[in-house]
């Protein structure tokens, strides 16, 4: 309860007692008795019940989110020129009036669906595009009254200035902002711009009739159903399409890991052979090298091929006899019986060569 409640309530008070006083006063003479002092006091207490009728008329407190309008019968204009700050004030009673009006922030809902719990201030806009769509367009309009300018606010506006500015302004703006840009921008790309542009023209013409926008809130934005339609066909048709690149380029890929399986097993093959060609000429090389070594060594012990002949011959030859002047390398099989002598000793002995 503010002090010009209590005041007044002080004042009924002294208003009931003073009737109260002076209805006992008036009893008190019918039957016969004094009432000179009755009297007195019940005018005190009415007097006193005036002044602080007076006073209650004549204080003001206004609060800290409040500016108060002074509405006089005093001087030019009818309103005083600045608004009353927070605090008690004095005006003149049954001359002045005033008009308190809040500071604090108010929010304007275009939208068809409530926000948070909260009632739904107005309808949606609907606004035609650069290209012919029809789009509706939920916003949210967050301002408050400017407290240096609250008087001229008061001759202008009074208490309409929703209905009669921030409605109308916000409905206009939002529709000549929209009608700058395609569907598809509005959609995606420059949406963010759009709601910029909007901010910038509704804070200019808010400032131009004492009010302050604090925000504007771009809720949601929804096309008509036909166009709705041809959105979702064009995402479905950009699904497939990125659908269908990608098995292409994992076609690729999976052609790209045949060749190159293919292209290893090549060289691996290629590698395989060069290494069996390598082996073939190493071990050419090395009977080369062997045949001439052998070469060599004939060469230099020509008696070594007949140790060679004769070491390979069957351990049971005992006695071989061989023509004479005939080479040591004669097939001793193909031997005559005259010629070949193999007698059967009774005791092991080294064998023989005898040359007739």
């Amino acid at each position: 309860m503010g002090i010009q409640e209590i005041v007044s309530v002080i004042a009924t008070v002294a208003w009931l007692a003073a009737i109260g006083g002076l209805g006992w006063a008036v009893f008190n003479s019918a039957r016969g008795q004094r009432a000179g002092g009755s009297f007195a006091v019940v005018i005190a207490v009415a007097v006193t019940a005036a002044v602080l009728s007076t006073v209650a008329a004549g204080v003001v407190f206004v609060q800290p989110i409040q500016r108060a309008v002074v509405i006089t019968a005093i001087g030019q204009g009818g309103i005083r020129s600045t608004a009353l700050e927070p605090g008690l004030h004095w005006v003149v009673p049954f001359v002045e009036q005033v008009r308190l009006y809040d500071m604090s922030r108010r929010t304007f809902t275009m939208s068809s669906t409530a926000d948070e719990g909260s009632a739904v201030t107005d309808e949606p806009i609907q606004a035609r595009t650069r290209d012919g769509q029809i789009v509706t367009i939920d916003a949210s309009v967050i301002y408050s009254l400017d407290p240096d300018r609250i008087v001229d606010l008061h001759k202008t506006w009074q208490d309409r200035f929703q209905d009669g500015l921030v409605r109308p302004a916000a409905r206009g703006i939002i529709r000549n902002v929209a009608s700058q840009y395609g569907v598809e921008e509005i959609v995606s790309t420059r949406r963010e711009e759009m709601s910029e542009r909007i901010t910038e023209q509704m804070r200019q013409q808010f400032a131009d009739n004492n009010l302050i926008l604090q925000d504007f809130v771009l809720r949601n934005i929804t096309f008509s159903e036909e166009y709705a339609n041809a959105v979702e066909q064009k995402q479905i048709a950009e699904q497939q399409a990125l659908q269908a690149a990608f098995v292409v380029e994992q076609r690729k890929q999976e052609a790209e890991q045949a060749r190159q399986v293919a292209q290893g097993q090549a060289d691996a093959v290629v590698i395989r052979a060069k290494a069996d060609a390598d082996a073939r000429i190493i071990q050419a090389q090395a009977e080369a090298e062997a045949l001439r070594l052998v070469s060599q060594a004939l060469q230099d012990n020509p008696d070594l091929l007949t140790y060679r002949y004769i070491e390979k011959l069957a351990p049971n030859v005992q006695v071989m006899y061989l023509p004479s002047g005939q080479p040591y390398l004669i097939p001793l099989p193909q031997a005559s019986a005259a010629e070949t002598a193999l007698p059967t000793p009774t005791a092991p002995v080294s064998p023989t060569v005898t040359t007739p």
